[in-house]
Parts: structure tokens; C-alpha cells; sequence
């Protein structure tokens, strides 16, 4: 029975070393969200300016752009997939990728060959192990991204879909942030560009602004579309990131809670187990000494 106990001691000591573990990447998925929030908002500013931008371009020219015009007959698609790039997030990859394979399902009904791209390591292990080929991939920036390699990406996508062996299409599946509680994976069409106004309404009165295109509007177009792409494709990634630090924050305070549970469970059997020790010796010792007794007793 002693040694059941020390057993127990010793889950109780390993659960409070992992305890301690999920504590602090409570405390710092805590600490960074907020950080990754800062970031979120502060892009939003320009996003939604330089989408007036392109929308006053495209509304005041007549100019048709290779990244607006739809094609006739699309054959081919290209995904991007936004994914972690460590675990302890709880669900936060895997419902991305059930997104994505929801999104893949629907092209291939409609006839499409897809081509796979990912960022983040938990999307790239997720099809190279089902041998699912990846075009290309990004890893190692996912909870704090930056804006080159967002313009990497956007280059790479924007070049694949000018390719006239490339895609006619290009989507992007990430995790969109509403709040600390609510992360909903995401599936927007990317390519042919749609400009859209931002999520925020207008204005009473707010018009889009007047320009003058200096040399001209398609070659203002080949600047700015590009960008536009490219911030899309920020934002898409910090909304991600503050995503997935609060998803991992939610996934380490119940596992936190839940070896709060465990050691006390181990607790309480432990205690059991050497009350039910000490009653047996106790128990065995009266034993004895009424055996030495009746031995007497019977020489006498």
C-alpha cells in the first residue's frame, strides 16, 4: 500500500510541473494578444484608405486590370492556409483546415483543380502527411507576422494567378478575430480582385475622393493593386495571429483548471490509500497483540 502512495505522490509532483507550464503559456499568450490587437487595429487605417484608394481608381477609370478581370472558364484555383505554427491552441488549426477542406470540396464540384499553398507548419504537416502536395509554404512567423513576408506571399500568389499557366482564382482560408471568446475561420476570394469598402459603414456624406492619374490610371493601377493584395493579405495574418494567441490562452487556462482537478483527485486517493495503510497496520498490530495474548494466556 506505501508504494501506491508514493505512485500517487509522484503524478501529483508531475502534474503540478505541467500545471506550472500551462500557467506561464497562459500568462504570455495573455500578455501578447494584446500586443497582436495593437497591431491588428493599427493596420486598419491604412487598409481601409488605400481600399478608397483602389476604389476611386476603379470607380473614376475605365481601365480593365489583369488582377480584376474574371476569366471566362475557370480551370484552376489556388489556396492559401493559414495555420499555426505551434500547437496548444486547442481547435484553432484543425477548424482552418476543416475550412479549407470545405472550400477545396466546393471548387473541385465545380470543376477546379486546386493547388495548395500554406502558411505555418501545422497546415504544411496537415497535407504533406495525407501526400497532398504543397506548392510553396511559409512557416515560422505565424503569432507575430510581418509585412515582408506578406509581400512575399502576395508576390508569389500574384504571379502564379498572372501566369497564363497558372490559377484563374486564388483564396485565402485564416481565422478571423471578433473577440476573445469568438475566432471564425474564414474562407474571401483573394483573385480576381473584388474591391470592397472596409466593415465599418460609411459616413453620413463620405464620398470617395477625386484624383488626377499622373502618367495613368492603368499604370497607377499596376502600382496600387499589388499593395492592396499585399495588405489583404497582412491583415488576413495578423487577424490570425491575434487568433491563434487567443485561442492558445483559452486552451491553457482548462488545462490549467483541468490539473487543478487531477491533483486534487490524486490528492484526495492518496489520502485514502494511506488512511486504508495506516488502518491495516493498525489492524495488524492489534492482531498480533491479541495472538501474543492468547499465547500466554494458554501456557499459563
Amino acid at each position: 500500500m506505501a508504494l501506491s502512495v508514493r505512485e500517487y505522490r509522484a503524478r501529483i509532483k508531475s502534474t503540478e510541473s505541467m500545471k506550472k507550464i500551462t500557467r506561464a503559456m497562459e500568462l504570455i499568450a495573455a500578455s501578447r494578444i494584446i500586443k497582436a490587437q495593437q497591431r491588428a487595429q493599427a493596420a486598419a487605417p491604412y487598409a481601409r484608405e488605400l481600399t478608397r484608394a483602389v476604389s476611386a481608381v476603379a470607380t473614376f477609370s475605365n481601365v480593365d486590370h489583369a488582377l480584376t478581370v474574371e476569366p471566362e472558364d475557370p480551370k484552376k484555383a489556388a489556396i492559401l492556409v493559414v495555420t499555426s505554427d505551434r500547437g496548444l491552441a486547442g481547435a484553432y488549426s484543425s477548424s482552418v483546415i476543416k475550412e479549407a477542406e470545405r472550400l477545396v470540396e466546393k471548387l473541385k464540384g465545380e470543376g477546379k483543380e486546386v493547388d495548395l499553398y500554406c502558411s505555418g507548419r501545422k497546415g504544411e504537416a496537415y497535407f504533406k502527411f495525407r501526400q497532398r502536395p504543397v506548392v510553396q509554404s511559409w512557416t515560422g512567423f505565424s503569432d507575430q507576422p510581418t509585412y515582408d513576408v506578406a509581400a512575399e506571399i502576395g508576390a508569389t500568389l500574384i504571379a502564379t494567378f498572372l501566369d497564363e499557366e497558372g490559377v484563374d482564382e486564388v483564396h485565402v482560408v485564416y481565422t478571423r478575430f471578433r473577440s476573445m471568446l469568438s475566432q471564425e475561420p474564414t474562407a474571401v476570394r483573394l483573385l480576381p480582385l473584388e474591391v470592397v469598402e472596409g466593415t465599418e459603414p460609411p459616413e453620413q456624406g463620405d464620398l470617395l475622393p477625386l484624383y488626377e492619374f499622373e502618367p495613368s490610371p492603368s499604370e497607377v493601377l499596376d502600382s496600387l493593386l499589388p499593395r492592396y493584395v499585399q495588405s489583404r493579405i497582412f491583415f488576413a495574418l495578423l487577424q490570425a495571429a491575434a487568433s491563434e494567441l487567443a485561442a492558445r490562452q483559452k486552451a491553457m487556462k482548462s488545462a490549467t483548471d483541468n490539473a487543478d482537478e487531477l491533483i486534487k483527485k490524486y490528492k484526495r486517493i492518496a489520502n485514502q490509500a494511506r488512511q486504508a495503510g495506516i488502518t491495516q497496520e493498525i489492524s495488524e498490530i492489534v492482531g498480533g497483540v491479541n495472538a501474543l495474548a492468547d499465547a500466554q494466556a494458554g501456557s499459563e
